[in-house]
């Protein structure tokens, strides 16, 4: 398969701060790949180099074979967390999914973008919300908005940031199958952070465990062993259960 992200090396320091120190790790075409770890382990840190979002950094990042600033932006799809999105804008959702096309918020959408729009959201199962006022929608369905911005231009890759954050547990279900189905589809890769390890053993491909540092990256239960775990996020004292929450025994 062939390489999408090689990354060697990598530090990213503000000021005294180390928020991420010596992270190296690859991801194949079509992968499922998880970023697991403690708030502050330097996850949403990672993204916005990826994003090229921060301009100095240590290390080697290269995208589809090519250095960052040689990326183009269409190649990648990006779905933030909730808490960063004022949902007071007066706005539609079919525009805001026309801002993943033109990356400024639309005056006017034009037929040619209307059209991409909806055919996203229908990707999604989300066509009827495409005239919604974005301050109606549920949680579940602005993530079900989100994630129709996020491959409005059929990106490579996609990346997510706590994609789970905000809706329930049928949302969350829907979500991860559609995440799946297009990815299943397009062939698209997927990088998504999360604190759940339990969604990630379930669902990824491969896991990233960070604490600033990397701690482990392979197949889930590899990479989330009962050492690993520890060693990210501190627990002592109880033995962490590798299932899913979705497996019928739980």
């Amino acid at each position: 398969m062939a390489i999408v992200l090689e990354i060697t090396n990598l530090s990213v320091r503000f000021a005294d701060f180390f928020a991420l120190q010596e992270v190296g790790f690859t991801v194949e075409s079509g992968e499922f790949v998880a970023i697991v770890g403690p708030n502050g382990a330097g996850k949403s840190t990672l993204l916005r180099v990826l994003l090229n979002l921060v301009p100095n950094y240590q290390g080697q990042v290269n995208l589809f074979g090519r250095p960052l600033a040689q990326v183009s932006p269409d190649w990648l799809g990006y779905v933030p967390q909730f808490k960063t999105m004022d949902r007071r804008f007066p706005a539609q959702a079919i525009e805001l999914v026309t801002t993943g096309l033109s990356r400024i918020w639309p005056w006017k959408v034009d037929s040619g973008s209307q059209q991409k729009a909806y055919a996203a959201l229908q990707q999604v199962g989300a066509e009827h919300l495409a005239k919604r006022a974005i301050a109606t929608l549920s949680g579940g369905e602005l993530q079900r908005v989100c994630l129709a911005r996020s491959i409005v231009r059929e990106p490579r890759l996609i990346m997510l940031d706590e994609p789970a954050t905000g809706i329930d547990t049928v949302g969350e279900s829907d979500m991860y199958n559609l995440l799946e189905a297009y990815q299943a589809k397009s062939g698209a890769t997927l990088l998504m952070i999360t604190h759940d390890w339990h969604a990630a053993t379930h669902h990824a491909d491969k896991v990233l465990l960070l604490n600033r540092r990397q701690i482990s990256y392979g197949s889930p239960q590899d990479a989330l062993n009962e050492q690993n775990l520890r060693t990210a996020f501190g627990h002592i004292g109880h033995e962490h259960r590798l299932k899913s929450r979705y497996d019928n025994n739980v």
